[in-house]
């Protein structure tokens, strides 16, 4: 397990700088779209663009930021607790997110293979959706994957606290 998790690290710190290098590009396009209109040149399919970058950033951080535990928690009242009360909570939490996450992920691919089918494009630049969509269903399988990891190791957690 621990090879295939060591993959997992580094897909994601791959996966990390694609979504770096989408925000980056994000914001470039707004900026040069900004004076671009002001000088009645803007950047045709501009608001698609950074849609689908913004999609990209989200999709590819998710697993990242997860791993590193970067999201938002409100942790108050559980901090008073024991530290094996803190354990079964958190890995109560993290296997109802596996659950909601696969469900995500796969609805992702089975709206993604919908919208392939039925061959549909963004209005200004007629760009196949399903490609944005295929993205960001990779992401949030990866991501589930890394909440897996997450779950085995509260579990080694827990039993390192049992033998003690």
């Amino acid at each position: 397990m621990s090879i295939i998790f060591k993959a997992l690290d580094k897909f994601s710190g791959f996966l990390k700088i694609i979504g770096a290098v989408a925000l980056t590009g994000m914001m470039l396009l707004t900026v040069v779209d900004v004076i671009g209109r002001f000088f009645k040149h803007p950047i045709f399919g501009s608001v698609e663009l950074v849609g689908f970058l913004a999609t990209l950033v989200v999709a590819a951080a998710l697993p990242y930021t997860y791993k590193v535990e970067g999201h938002v928690g409100v942790e108050i009242l559980v901090r008073l607790l024991s530290k094996k009360t803190q354990l079964i909570i958190d890995l109560f939490t993290r296997t109802l997110t596996l659950f909601l996450f696969c469900l995500v992920s796969w609805q992702m691919f089975l709206y993604a293979k919908d919208i392939h089918e039925t061959g549909e494009v963004s209005m200004n630049l007629e760009f196949p959706i399903y490609y944005i969509i295929y993205l960001l269903a990779f992401g949030l399988l990866i991501f589930v994957i890394t909440i897996i990891e997450a779950i085995f190791k509260n579990i080694k957690q827990l039993r390192e606290l049992k033998t003690k």
